[in-house]
């Protein structure tokens, strides 16, 4: 147990973050791996993970935000940071002066960003991101190579590499990725018959990494993976090596011994069955956890056992079942990780709300306390 100022916190088991780290180091081959800590590490902390990961091979890191890499760069972390899509205008200043590798895809974006970098007296690095079929965001196959072109003619700017990012990768039976990988390698093809192909040039996720579908790349930019969590259930077998680093745990503020019949919280939409007691855990939605859980067979482990969630979470306050338990104030409860012999995983309780397990680690909000254990 911690001593804070309230009772839930999540754990982040940064041994873990270094071995799977290692994994991944190890099956991406050749290629360099470039850890993704976007969106606070997928909550499991920016700064601490990028560390963690950095001292265990990683050489770059990804991020989604201009501010994001900021972060990073005000607590000292010289590594290259790759910026995964065009930013407002406002941040090139910020993203030149951190030396960033920015990712461009319009040709308007390349024009002002150079136009910043040119007035700043710099050079910005670059990469171009191709869309070969996700359709997210990305320089469509046919005028790629015009921005190619249009980056080689711009002084301020540094191609550095070229890369594109798969749609379905984590599902091992959609046929879409040989697709993306055949039209991708045609596009490299032809930046070296022009002699244009850069120092970098990849692919690969980390559903592609854990499927060794890294022949193409020079850099893995591995995210899930590397909190230990599968990209899908279709990969539970893949991630086996991986190591899971995030416990979310709680302690029991409140134990009441209810009477058949009796509702539980808003709407007293859940009537017990039969007498039991039921333990209140001080933390609901504004913590990340989803309200409906309730409805759609969310559990707590307590005491090493499965107690199902009953009625509404509330913002700030859930219930849990215990039955005929002897449970007591200052209990330890795990929502997510491991206790006793009993594990509810990330993707457990994405396959309840019908998400995945990025969503479930990613909403923990910024109130819930991060604990690191292992620096």
């Amino acid at each position: 147990m911690v001593d804070l100022n309230r009772w839930a916190w999540v754990e982040i088991d940064l041994a873990a973050i270094r071995h799977n780290t290692a994994v991944l180091v190890r099956r991406a081959g050749r290629a360099q791996l470039w850890a993704t800590v976007k969106a606070n590490g997928y909550g499991h902390g920016a700064i601490e993970t990028a560390r963690a990961a950095l001292d265990s091979g990683a050489q770059g890191l990804c991020v989604a935000l201009a501010d994001e890499a900021h972060q990073l760069r005000t607590a000292k972390i010289s590594a290259p940071i790759l910026v995964v899509s065009e930013q407002p205008p406002v941040a090139f200043e910020q993203m030149l002066g951190d030396k960033v590798v920015a990712t461009l895809y319009n040709e308007t974006t390349i024009a002002e960003y150079a136009a910043t970098a040119a007035r700043l007296k710099t050079v910005g690095t670059v990469h171009l991101k191709v869309d070969t079929g996700m359709h997210r965001v990305g320089a469509p196959l046919e005028a790629a190579m015009a921005m190619v072109d249009q980056i080689a003619s711009l002084p301020s700017l540094k191609l550095d590499g070229v890369y594109t990012h798969f749609a379905a990768a984590d599902l091992p039976q959609h046929d879409e990725t040989a697709k993306q990988m055949r039209r991708f390698a045609e596009f490299v093809a032809e930046l070296e018959r022009r002699s244009l192909r850069p120092k970098h040039v990849h692919i690969s996720n980390s559903a592609a990494t854990l499927r060794d579908l890294t022949g193409q790349t020079d850099i893995v930019r591995v995210g899930v993976a590397l909190y230990g969590i599968s990209p899908s259930a279709e990969m539970q077998a893949d991630a086996t090596e991986l190591r899971p680093a995030l416990t979310w745990r709680a302690r029991v503020s409140h134990v009441q011994r209810l009477a058949a019949g009796e509702g539980i919280s808003y709407g007293l939409r859940h009537r017990l069955e039969r007498e039991s007691t039921i333990a209140t855990l001080p933390l609901g939605y504004a913590d990340g956890l989803s309200r409906r859980l309730w409805k759609s067979g969310g559990e707590v482990l307590i005491a090493g056992r499965r107690c199902p969630i009953v009625g509404v979470v509330t913002m700030d306050q859930m219930m849990v079942d215990c039955g005929d338990m002897k449970t007591k104030i200052g209990d330890d409860a795990v929502l997510l990780g491991r206790q006793q012999d009993q594990t509810i995983s990330a993707n457990d309780i994405a396959a309840k709300l019908d998400t995945i397990g990025y969503e479930i680690v990613c909403a923990i909000s910024s109130r819930v306390p991060r604990v690191y254990l292992n620096r």
